[in-house]
């Protein structure tokens, strides 16, 4: 099932949860550090939550989705297109002083063709902000365990494979593609990112998984 096809489960999965707006938009915005009158673009704008955000600050956002029906939501905070990552050959020059991508990329299959897509539409200097689900929490047969005294640990799973997995998303499934930390990373450095800032964040709402990273941010600024 595509994500056009998902467009309504994403909005109501959105909209019944507050982690959005309590802890992954406030990340976003805390590594891309908005500049008023700067021109971002939104990859994977979704509804238009966190570029409602964005906008707030100053700063101007286009938003790209996948799905028709998220384009459309998303364009009462600026302009948005439809399009499909990593594909960015649409967009002439460099227009953009910086892009963004919440939740976004673990679920695409080539990473390394976003990040060269990426540097092609920012200006050089310009900014690149990624919330994502951290590495290990995407590996594939990896999940929380609880051992006989009750202590949260953690099943590692296959982390140094490339592999997916399907997750349920209402009546279909959503595939996250598994990286390696250090394969994101040099994607990006081979694609002219020099990273500024990582951040890893644990799980928002369980007390006894706080010691298993969970999110991951970063902030890259694209080399002259």
């Amino acid at each position: 099932m595509s994500w056009s096809e998902l467009s309504r489960w994403w909005v109501d999965e959105v909209a019944g949860d507050p982690a959005y707006e309590q802890v992954v938009t406030p990340m976003l915005l805390e590594a891309l550090r908005p500049t008023t009158g700067a021109i971002y673009l939104d990859l994977g704008s979704g509804d238009g939550r966190v570029m409602r955000e964005v906008v707030k600050t100053g700063a101007a956002v286009h938003g790209l989705d996948i799905s028709p029906e998220l384009a459309g939501r998303s364009s009462q905070w600026g302009s948005a297109i439809v399009g499909n990552l990593p594909d960015l050959g649409f967009i002439e020059g460099r227009p953009y002083d910086g892009a963004y991508s919440v939740l976004v990329i673990e679920h695409l299959p080539d990473h390394e063709a976003f990040f060269r897509s990426v540097a092609s539409v920012v200006v050089s200097g310009g900014v690149l902000a990624l919330v994502m689900n951290h590495p290990v929490w995407t590996a594939p047969s990896s999940s929380p365990i609880t051992d006989s005294d009750g202590e949260v640990l953690w099943r590692p799973g296959d982390y140094f494979s490339s592999g997916t997995t399907e997750e349920p998303a209402g009546e279909g499934q959503v595939t996250f593609h598994h990286r390696t930390l250090s394969s994101l990373l040099n994607a990006a450095a081979d694609a002219g990112w020099a990273l500024e800032r990582m951040v890893e964040a644990p799980h928002h709402e369980f007390e006894d998984q706080q010691g298993i990273p969970r999110l991951l941010t970063c902030r890259w600024r694209l080399l002259p």
